[in-house]
């Protein structure tokens, strides 16, 4: 980077706060994608860390005007290489954005900055009785920009759905240094076209989100988490869509291959208790009263029992249940040296046993496998193509499309949770008309019409 940048830069925020040292800087360039599908880094980016919406404005207006590349960085958990800076980039951190500004137990809202951690925001709410948010995507180290900006799920969006259902408002800078205040406290608001609801999901491209305004809920207080083992995946799939239709809705239903949970339970120094079976569902429930609590296990139960389910194992004790989870978690951990590609393809609920068979049916062909793990209740499919001999497989590229193509077979989508990035941008025309397409570029013309923003994520 041109020492005038870095001295305008230092100008802005501060010399502590601008970083050009390589080793440094290192640890800012990628997120959690997989070493063999990141794309490369431009080192000569440099890291600046604003503290508050002013410096941000200021930034942006001099990168607009000097046609300067900015990338925001959160907390660095995405999964599809949006946050990497592959033009010699301002690499914008959040992280000094860390202020949780009000808990409104009135309004049911938490107003954070954007680099506020899930994990600072539940710590918080913990002091708040009975008050919680329900989107986990798995790492609590995500920061509530960045999932906003990537829609984050997770598990639970069975129950609660995903990050869009629970903003109702943000601040945000424009490329051009502009600040523009969208929704806020209100639940009703149709004053014209819902801005906000575009930058949602928006993967840093459009705008950078410094305020959230977030909804926040009464916890439930009791939980239990159901192990149902069966002969096979129909029985299992066809429990899940008779839970779902039964009127009961579960906080998460997760499924794996079989060997994931018993392999990584292995890994961890215990043991998967369901030895019955080839199919196994994960079946995790919260309600507001114990009575509740116990209504709904019994139901679920019933319907596993009547889709030929083995004995149903019951957790109730929180560190039962914490050690279930932790199994069904850490799988990556006992897989990820083994995998080239990963995949979160997304599909309607009721097609997901024809998909995974097609999808096993794929890797038989290639004379190789694939390690299955389901949000299976909300139709979210993590598969992978793993590695021959520690390199990615010539075969990897028309595997991959492949697989899309068949999940376009059953209405599906090449990303339920992770996004486009710049990991999928050329698999994005696969699924999306020219129209469609050309639409989005337009979109991001309008807001960004130089260009500085992530470019090179979503689309070149």
């Amino acid at each position: 980077m041109e020492s005038k940048v870095i001295d305008k830069m230092i100008s802005i925020v501060g010399k502590d706060y601008v970083i050009d040292d390589i080793e440094q800087k290192m640890s800012y360039f990628y997120d959690e994608i997989e070493h063999t599908m990141r794309p490369k880094a431009n080192e000569d980016s440099i890291v600046v860390k604003p503290k508050d919406t002013d410096e941000i404005s200021m930034i942006m207006k001099y990168a607009n005007k000097n046609n300067l590349t900015v990338v925001i960085r959160g907390g660095g958990t995405g999964l599809s290489g949006a946050c990497t800076p592959i033009r010699e980039s301002i690499i914008l951190s959040t992280e000094r954005f860390n202020k949780i500004i009000e808990i409104d137990e009135d309004n049911m809202v938490a107003v954070l900055e954007a680099g506020v951690t899930l994990f600072q925001l539940l710590e918080e709410l913990g002091k708040y009785e009975g008050t919680g948010f329900p989107v986990h995507p798995g790492d609590e180290g995500a920061q509530i920009g960045g999932m906003a900006v990537t829609n984050a799920g997770g598990a639970r969006a069975v129950k609660h759905g995903v990050m869009r259902k629970h903003i109702q408002g943000m601040e945000v800078v424009l490329p051009n240094g502009e600040v523009l205040e969208l929704g806020g406290k209100l639940l009703k608001n149709n004053a014209g076209y819902n801005l906000m609801q575009l930058i949602i999901g928006s993967e840093g491209t459009l705008a950078v989100v410094t305020k959230v305004v977030l909804k926040i809920y009464p916890k439930d207080k009791y939980s239990a988490t159901i192990v149902a083992p069966f002969k096979n995946f129909n029985d299992a799939s066809n429990a899940v869509l008779q839970i779902l239709k039964s009127g009961v809705t579960p906080l998460a239903v997760e499924y794996q291959d079989k060997h994931l949970f018993v392999e990584t339970a292995k890994m961890l120094g215990t043991e998967w208790q369901a030895n019955e079976g080839n199919a196994d569902l994960m079946i995790i429930i919260s309600e507001k009263t114990e009575d509740l609590l116990y209504e709904t296990c019994r139901q679920i139960n019933d319907i596993c029992i009547k889709n030929n389910s083995y004995e149903t194992l019951f957790a109730g004790k929180k560190s039962e249940q914490d050690e279930l989870l932790l199994i069904r978690s850490q799988h990556y951990e006992y897989i990820k040296d083994i995998i080239g590609h990963s995949f979160d393809t997304a599909v309607p609920v009721a097609d997901i046993p024809a998909y995974l068979k097609d999808l096993k049916d794929l890797a038989n062909e290639y004379n190789t496998f694939t390690n299955i793990t389901a949000h299976i209740a909300d139709g979210n499919i993590h598969s992978d193509i793993v590695l021959v001999d520690g390199e990615m497989p010539n075969y990897a590229e028309e595997l991959k499309e492949r697989i899309f193509k068949t999940c376009f077979k059953y209405n599906g989508t090449i990303t339920g949770e992770h996004g486009i990035g710049k990991l999928r941008k050329k698999d994005l025309k696969l699924q999306k008309s020219e129209t469609e397409i050309n639409l989005m570029k337009g979109i991001k013309k309008l807001f960004d019409p130089n260009n500085i923003l992530n470019p090179g994520t979503i689309f070149d």
